[in-house]
C-alpha cells in the first residue's frame, strides 16, 4: 500500500499543551505575552489624565468611570458650570483627594514643563494649584522620560502596545484566512480535479481583461478616497470584479454548446496558484508595502490589509505542502467514495489536519508583521501621524541622539514582542515533532 495512503487524521491539542508547559522558555514567553496583551487592553486604565476619583471642593468627580463629556463642576463659592472632562487639568487641581491611573498622562498629552528631551533620571519640575513651580510629584513623574513635546514615553509604550499586537494578530488572521484557503484548493484539487469546457476557459480568459477593466479602473476611480478607506476600496472593488467573471462564466457556458468548444480541459489550478504565489514572493516586500500605504489613507485598517496582502504567501505554500501530503490519505479516499462535495472535504475533513501545523508558521509570521508595523511608523507611513506606536517613538528619537530612552524603551519592547512570538513558533514546532515521531 502507498505511504501516503496510511495517513491518519492529525490531532493537535492533545499532546501540545503538555510540551509548551515543560518547556520552561516558552511557558515565560507565553506570560510575557499576556503581559502585553494586558496592557493593550487595559491601556485606557493604566495611562490617563483622568483620574478614577478626585475630590474637589467638597464634591466627588468620576472622570474615567463616567461615559458622559460634560462634568458640572463646582468652584469654591459653590458656583456649578458645565464643563468638557477633556479640558480640565484634574492635575493641578485644588482637590483634597484623588485616585489617579499608574501613568497621569495619555499618549498624546504635552507637558511644557518638561518638554524638550528630560531623561527619566532628569529633575522633572510641576506646577502646583497655586501657580509654583515645584519638584514633581512621584505619582505624577516621567518615569522612561519624555519626548520634545513632553509627551510621556511610558504611556506612549502602553498605548503602542495595541497598535503593534492587535495590528500583527489581525493583519496575520486575514493572511491566514487568505493563504489557508489558496492553499487548500491548490494542494486539493492539483493540476488534474478541475475541468471545465473550452467555451468557459475562453470566455473567462477574456473576462479577466474585463473585470480588471471595470473594477480596478472605472470603479477605484469613481470612489471617493475620503468618503471610502482602501479596505472598502478594495473590498467594493474585488466584488466587481467576481460579479464581472461570474457573468462572463454563464456566457462561457452558452459558447460550450458549440462543437468545438464544447470539450473539456484540465486546468492547472496548482499550477497557476504557485506561479502567482512566486511573483509575489520575488517582489520586494518593504517596497511593496510602503507603495500600497503611499497609495492608500493612513488609518490602522488600511495597514492591516497591506500586512496581510503580502503576508499569506508563506502560509499558502505551507497549506499546499500539507494538503499535497493528506490528499491520498484513507480519510480523504473514504470521504470521496461516499460522495461528499469536494468543498466538504476540503473543510471538513482536510483543514482541521492542515491548520494545527501551520499555527507554527503564523506564528513567526505574527512576528514578522510586528516588524513590518513597526518599520512603517518609523518611516512615517500606514498610520495617522497622532497614533503612537512603537516605531513612531523610536522616530522621535532620530531628532535628538542623546535621547537615548526614546530608542532603548519602545526597541527593547519590540525585540521582546517578536522574540515572545519566535520562542512560540519554535516551541510549537517542536510539539509538532514529538506528536509526528509518536
Amino acid at each position: 500500500m502507498n505511504k501516503t495512503q496510511n495517513i491518519k487524521p492529525f490531532s493537535f491539542r492533545r499532546h501540545t499543551w503538555q510540551q509548551l508547559k515543560q518547556n520552561k522558555i516558552a511557558f515565560a514567553a507565553i506570560w510575557l505575552l499576556v503581559f502585553f496583551v494586558a496592557l493593550a487592553v487595559f491601556a485606557p486604565w493604566l495611562a490617563n489624565d483622568k483620574p478614577f476619583y478626585i475630590s474637589v471642593n467638597q464634591h466627588a468627580y468620576f472622570p474615567l468611570l463616567s461615559l458622559k463629556n460634560q462634568v458640572e463642576f463646582f468652584d469654591a463659592n459653590g458656583k456649578s458650570e458645565m464643563m468638557n472632562v477633556e479640558q480640565i487639568d484634574w492635575k493641578h487641581l485644588n482637590y483634597e483627594s484623588a485616585i489617579f491611573p499608574p501613568i497621569a498622562y495619555s499618549a498624546n498629552t504635552s507637558d511644557i514643563l518638561n518638554s524638550n528631551y528630560k531623561s527619566p533620571n532628569e529633575e522633572q519640575q510641576f506646577k502646583n494649584a497655586n501657580g509654583e513651580i515645584v519638584e514633581m510629584p512621584f505619582r505624577f513623574r516621567h518615569f522612561l522620560g519624555t519626548n520634545k513635546r513632553g509627551e510621556d514615553v511610558l504611556s506612549g509604550l502602553i498605548y503602542g502596545a495595541s497598535v503593534s499586537l492587535l495590528g500583527g494578530v489581525f493583519s496575520m488572521l486575514i493572511a491566514s484566512m487568505i493563504g489557508i484557503f489558496i492553499g487548500l484548493i491548490a494542494g486539493y484539487f492539483g493540476d488534474d480535479k478541475i475541468k471545465l469546457q473550452k467555451g468557459i476557459v475562453l470566455s473567462l480568459l477574456i473576462g479577466l481583461v474585463f473585470a480588471w477593466f471595470y473594477a480596478f479602473d472605472i470603479s477605484w476611480n469613481l470612489l471617493d478616497e475620503n468618503s471610502f478607506s482602501f479596505f472598502t476600496q478594495l473590498l467594493f472593488c474585488g466584488l466587481i470584479f467576481l460579479l464581472v467573471l461570474g457573468i462572463f462564466y454563464f456566457i462561457g457556458k452558452v459558447l460550450s454548446k458549440i462543437a468545438f468548444l464544447n470539450s473539456v480541459i484540465p486546468i492547472p489550478l496548482d499550477n497557476i496558484i504557485s506561479r502567482t504565489i512566486e511573483v509575489v514572493v520575488s517582489l520586494p516586500t518593504l517596497l511593496l508595502i510602503i507603495t500600497i500605504a503611499a497609495i492608500a489613507k493612513p488609518s490602522m485598517l488600511n495597514l492591516i490589509c497591506i500586512i496581510a496582502l503580502v503576508q499569506w504567501t508563506q502560509i499558502a505554500r505551507f497549506i499546499r505542502a500539507e494538503m499535497l501530503r493528506l490528499r491520498n490519505a484513507e480519510f480523504i479516499q473514504a470521504a470521496e467514495v461516499l460522495g461528499l462535495k469536494h468543498l466538504q472535504i476540503i473543510f471538513r475533513h482536510a483543514l482541521p489536519n492542515t491548520v494545527a501545523p501551520a499555527l507554527v508558521s503564523i506564528s513567526f509570521g505574527i512576528a514578522s508583521a510586528i516588524l513590518i508595523e513597526s518599520s512603517l511608523s518609523f518611516l512615517g507611513v500606514g498610520v495617522p501621524v497622532e497614533q503612537v506606536t512603537w516605531g513612531s517613538l523610536i522616530n522621535s528619537g532620530r531628532e535628538n541622539f542623546q535621547a537615548w530612552w526614546l530608542v532603548v524603551f519602545p526597541g527593547l519592547c519590540i525585540f521582546l514582542t517578536v522574540l515572545v512570538y519566535n520562542i512560540l513558533g519554535e516551541a510549537l514546532r517542536d510539539a509538532m515533532d514529538v506528536k509526528l515521531k509518536r
